[in-house]
């Protein structure tokens, strides 16, 4: 079994472009991976091309680890987001393939099964401006779905800074939640990186009184002194990683002690292969997982797949039930979450166990469009601005 082709096709929202990868073979096999590219697909896009060309066609996809080494090593350039997300999305098509070859789930390649449910929290549902008693009501109807858990940025557009105001009311706005949805639901507070050390300690030091599950990329990540201010300023769980796009950089945030919940991307992070590694450190130092997923529902299969069998999973992201949630019918045999218990049933189909619907995806065209976090109203993820094509 020898891979022939690479084929990309990329599927436009309001606020997200979601990249398909599809690896095929020379006996007929399709692999399939996903990535969701914060505002750079076209970049991503020439990156899979290109890598394709010299690594990809002509190999065998179960040489997982040969592949991560050549686009980490033989590239010699400095891995960043663009190259570990290529790589994901190929590292995630070769472990379908090596599923359907095999006739067993991915999660079986892994390390077999750790957990039958996969529990996941909720992202994508506070998109009703930031009235506390409106969102509020979106919070109950996230609890009513079933979630045990639900994220939250409460802070619009803040850079650097936050004004007395606007603490007063982000704190109104979490208090909101959490007295609608009682003191058992998660409540995980998102920070996007947004603040100064000195911002970030402020506003942790406000919101630990509301029992947060975790305080998420409180300053950029790589200031790695500020996040250490800030873990003196609370008792609160810190999270981290989404924008940590290789194993070794993780060192200074796990032997620092500076991160109690590690969230790095699969699909930023060079796929299973990456996860997997940073699992075993994750273990060694007595640290959870909870793998940031903004992905559609091939890239959430991955992470189902991955959170089956990882040993310190601590819950799986999830945006598909409140933002786009019609991402569902790109493929067949998404993932979803039960509303009975708030988590992901174990995967049993070989690979992924998805394949991707062309006429489906041809309904929904390439966007172009700039998520800004910076950009007043972005949380409603609705119709934002479009870069030129």
């Amino acid at each position: 079994m020898k891979i022939s082709e690479v084929r990309t096709t990329v599927v436009g929202t309001p606020w997200r472009e979601l990249t398909f990868v599809e690896v095929i073979t020379d006996d007929g096999r399709v692999g399939l991976g996903e990535a969701r590219m914060l505002n750079k697909t076209d970049t991503l896009l020439a990156c899979i091309a290109e890598l394709s060309r010299r690594y990809v066609i002509g190999s065998d996809p179960f040489d997982v680890e040969k592949l991560a080494w050549q686009l980490t090593w033989e590239e010699y350039g400095r891995v960043g987001e663009v190259t570990a997300t290529a790589l994901a999305t190929l590292d995630m098509a070769y472990h379908d393939l090596m599923g359907q070859a095999l006739g067993v789930p991915v999660h079986r390649l892994l390390g077999g099964t750790m957990r039958s449910r996969i529990p996941a929290y909720a992202n994508g549902w506070y998109q009703g401006g930031r009235d506390p008693e409106e969102i509020a009501s979106l919070a109950r109807a996230v609890v009513a779905r079933g979630y045990r858990g639900l994220k939250i940025d409460p802070f619009g557009a803040a850079t650097a800074e936050l004004s007395p105001s606007e603490l007063r009311r982000a704190v109104a706005i979490v208090g909101a939640v959490r007295d609608a949805v009682g003191p058992d639901v998660a409540l995980m507070i998102e920070m996007h990186g947004r603040f100064t050390a000195a911002t970030a300690a402020r506003v942790a030091a406000a919101l630990t009184p509301l029992d947060p599950a975790w305080l998420e990329e409180p300053v950029p990540p790589h200031d790695v002194a500020g996040l250490r201010q800030v873990r003196a300023a609370t008792t609160a769980p810190i999270a981290t990683g989404e924008r940590v796009h290789s194993v070794p950089e993780f060192r200074e945030l796990i032997t620092g002690g500076l991160v109690d919940v590690i969230q790095a991307d699969l699909t930023h992070i060079g796929g299973f292969t990456g996860l997997r590694k940073l699992a075993g450190w994750a273990e060694a130092y007595n640290l959870q997982l909870a793998p940031h997923n903004v992905c559609g529902p091939v890239g959430t299969a991955a992470n189902v797949h991955f959170a089956a069998a990882a040993p310190g999973l601590k819950v799986l992201e999830h945006f598909n039930d409140f933002a786009d949630p019609w991402v569902a019918g790109l493929v067949t045999g998404a993932p979803s979450v039960d509303a009975s218990d708030g988590a992901f049933a174990l995967p049993t189909a070989p690979g992924l166990g998805v394949r991707l619907d062309h006429d489906a995806c041809a309904e929904h065209p390439r966007t172009h469009v700039h998520f800004n976090l910076m950009r007043e109203g972005w949380e409603r993820r609705d119709s934002l601005s479009a870069v030129s094509s």
